[in-house]
């Protein structure tokens, strides 16, 4: 494999940051009155939730859940690991979930059946990116911000082998 794949942008951080702005804003609308708990997954997710967290302008908590699938290769093992809970308690909690780009739709399946176990008031799904092609098992997703052709894709928080995290912009490998 190529360790120095070129990067062709799909968005940039302009318009990351106005939709970004538009979840936070759907979000603030649907929770009104309520205090929901936005739960990030690490470690993709970290970037998109900081930027969100201040784009909801409701009162609003916010946690960490830590899974891996994919370690240094570009297609998900489909093996789900779970690396760190929520400290937050779930029960009786307004929940999203928090998450960079559905793909297959293992992970989150997971996830949502986890924290549905913890009797939760409801569950919702806000992804920054959409892979519909690359679906394999159904999941509901109420907040979608982009939708993305079936490429790798980097950036904004979302590595590659730990890698291009640091990108201001998401943009797709070509190796």
């Amino acid at each position: 494999m190529n360790d120095k794949p070129t990067i062709c942008t799909l968005f940039t951080e302009e318009e990351i940051l106005e939709r970004v702005d538009q979840l936070g804003a759907e979000i603030g609308e649907d929770y009104a009155g309520k205090n929901p708990l936005l739960v990030g997954v690490l470690k993709g997710a970290w970037v998109f939730l900081a930027d969100l967290t201040r784009a909801v302008t409701i009162p609003h908590e916010a946690d960490f859940i830590q899974v891996s699938s994919y370690g240094s290769e570009t297609q998900t093992s489909g093996v789900v690991k779970l690396v760190m809970e929520p400290l937050t308690s779930l029960a009786g909690r307004d929940v999203i979930l928090v998450e960079d780009i559905v793909d297959s739709g293992y992970t989150l399946k997971k996830l949502v059946e986890r924290f549905k176990a913890q009797k939760p008031t409801s569950v919702e799904i806000c992804a920054l990116l959409d892979k519909p092609e690359r679906r394999e098992v159904k999941v509901d997703i109420k907040y979608t911000g982009f939708p993305v052709p079936n490429k790798f894709v980097v950036g904004y928080g979302i590595d590659w082998d730990e890698r291009f995290r640091h990108l201001p912009y998401i943009g797709y490998l070509e190796f």
